[in-house]
């Protein structure tokens, strides 16, 4: 009973527990085990365990909130280097 979105590649000795959603395009290495709840976000590349009922997403694939933390630090640092340059570019 788990929801599994397309383009999704689950290699042969992954273990996926109850009620697990993953969204599209995920992938999964060898020798993983996904825990029952865990919910899986798009486009994510899992090389780690998840634990049961967990949320995590990115590339590579951690816990939901360090995944977002990072997004926001590149943002800043993004927008810290882009006033750094004066406008002159």
């Amino acid at each position: 009973n788990c929801i599994i979105a397309g383009l999704s590649g689950i290699s042969g000795s992954v273990v996926v527990g109850d009620n697990v959603t993953m969204g599209g395009g995920v992938g999964l290495a060898d020798h993983l085990t996904i825990g029952s709840g865990a919910k899986l976000a798009a486009r994510s590349g899992f090389m780690s365990n998840v634990p049961a009922g967990e949320i995590w997403g990115g590339y590579p694939a951690q816990p939901m909130a360090e995944a977002m933390r990072e997004i926001a630090m590149l943002r800043r640092l993004a927008r810290t280097r882009k006033q750094g340059e004066g406008g002159n570019g």
